[in-house]
């Protein structure tokens, strides 16, 4: 007979890859993992077993799942796969041979099978339920909700609708259940992601879901109306510029969401958008940023840049440069472009040489620097709300709507005694870097 004195709980450990996407999935499978009564191991020698839930969107993150399979195999032995790159079997079968199981995105039933195969499951009757918030792996101020999986576009440098499918969009009533549990646990901001937000609710056809007893239309608007009410930062993710965005703008400038917003405008060149396949060109992208700004001055831009990708002349580099100057984003990231097994994007002419793809991308992050840096001096004498994200001796780290979590510069302040992460507070801007702020007492 077990009993309480003698009765184990067995752990499992789990590796988290990949974008707040990735993470989404993961914090899924950890909340699952501690409703049924295991415990969450801190290192590869207490687990008797470890998931690792991978990303293989580019060539660096195919790489990096893979070490990262390699390393809780040699440490620990008793490995699951996950994720996104658990869609090319063939790819991690073709490395390892001694996995205990291979399982593709969202496969929280295939992971939870496996786990109980080689870990069976506690029999203890008194399990503690987990919080209606889950299991997270963001601090607790802040908490990242997807909305939907999968993508209807079809550009030829991505393999994620092959990976995840096409758009699959939540009930909205699930989502503002979870949004209003996080909320209740002390989150104060939330972040709305998915592979394109813009379209959330398109493949539904709009219908309405419920939440609290009344009927809210699945789409994007509704949604971050309806996210608004919950008296906390909400902050939208991975936003193509759609028409229907301009809702989203006036309900930035009418102080219901945070006035920022990351659009994954990818390029300029029209001939570039075109053999990227992307549904957006750089003329219109133009006129879209110029009347966002007429409805909401405060807004800040965020966008990523894809440079070298096949057939990218000098002058489409150019038309990229100029489109920069022109649009003045606030903040900017590049990749450089890079074949991904079974991208469409590997078999057009023209592939530019990595030297050609270097130069281009330091010239365009200098270009970005300069406008970033006259953007942030404007700032200084101004008064910002922060959220405190870190504690460290002489300085905490914080953020403004400005900053999103990870990717964007941070705002540093003086004399950090008696800040604790998750606390809000008005703070003067005294100087700017590059990227980056120093503030102190109001």
């Amino acid at each position: 007979m077990i009993t309480k004195q003698n009765y184990h709980s067995p752990k499992i450990g789990f590796v988290s890859l990949g974008c707040p996407k990735a993470g989404s999935d993961s914090e899924k499978m950890l909340s699952k993992i501690k409703a049924e009564g295991y415990e969450i191991a801190q290192n590869y020698h207490d687990s008797e077993l470890v998931i690792v839930n991978t990303c293989g969107f580019i060539d660096s993150a195919v790489e990096e799942s893979l070490d990262a399979i390699s390393e809780a195999i040699d440490k620990n032995g008793k490995v699951i796969v996950t994720g996104c790159l658990g869609e090319r079997r063939e790819v991690i079968e073709k490395r390892f041979d001694n996995l205990l199981a291979i399982t593709g995105s969202e496969a929280y039933k295939e992971v939870m099978d496996a786990v109980h195969m080689h870990a069976p499951k506690p029999i203890d009757p008194h399990i503690d339920l987990i919080p209606p918030q889950g299991v997270r792996l963001t601090p607790k101020h802040y908490a990242y909700i997807k909305i939907s999986e999968g993508c209807n576009h079809t550009c030829t440098f991505c393999i994620i609708p092959s990976m995840r499918g096409k758009l699959v969009s939540r009930p909205i009533g699930e989502i503002m259940q979870e949004a209003e549990n996080l909320v209740r646990s002390g989150v104060s901001e939330l972040i709305i992601i998915s592979q394109d937000t813009s379209a959330y609710g398109v493949d539904m056809k709009y219908r309405p879901s419920f939440w609290n007893g009344r009927p809210i239309k699945s789409d994007l608007y509704h949604l971050a109306k309806n996210l608004s009410q919950l008296g906390v930062w909400v902050r939208f993710h991975y936003v193509y510029p759609y028409p229907n965005v301009d809702n989203l703008i006036t309900l930035m400038a009418e102080g219901n969401i945070l006035p920022y917003i990351d659009v994954p405008f990818q390029h300029a060149s029209p001939e570039i958008l075109k053999s990227m396949k992307r549904p957006a060109n750089a003329e219109n992208n133009l006129e879209r940023i110029v009347g966002w700004r007429k409805i909401c001055p405060d807004i800040v831009i965020r966008s990523t840049f894809i440079v070298g990708f096949p057939g990218e002349t000098d002058e489409q580099f150019e038309n990229l440069i100029e489109f920069l100057e022109q649009a003045k984003l606030d903040r900017v990231g590049c990749f450089m472009y890079s074949n991904v097994e079974g991208a469409v994007a590997n078999t057009i002419s023209g592939q530019v040489e990595s030297d050609i793809k270097q130069a281009r991308l330091d010239r365009l992050m200098n270009v970005q620097k300069r406008i970033s840096q006259k953007k942030l001096s404007e700032k200084v004498g101004s008064i910002q709300t922060v959220i405190v994200d870190e504690i460290s001796k002489d300085f905490a780290v914080a953020r403004s709507y400005a900053n999103a979590p990870e990717i964007d510069g941070v705002i540093f302040l003086e004399n950090p005694s008696g800040l604790e992460a998750g606390d809000m507070l008005d703070v003067k801007i005294k100087s700017s870097e590059d990227y980056d702020l120093y503030a102190g007492p109001k």
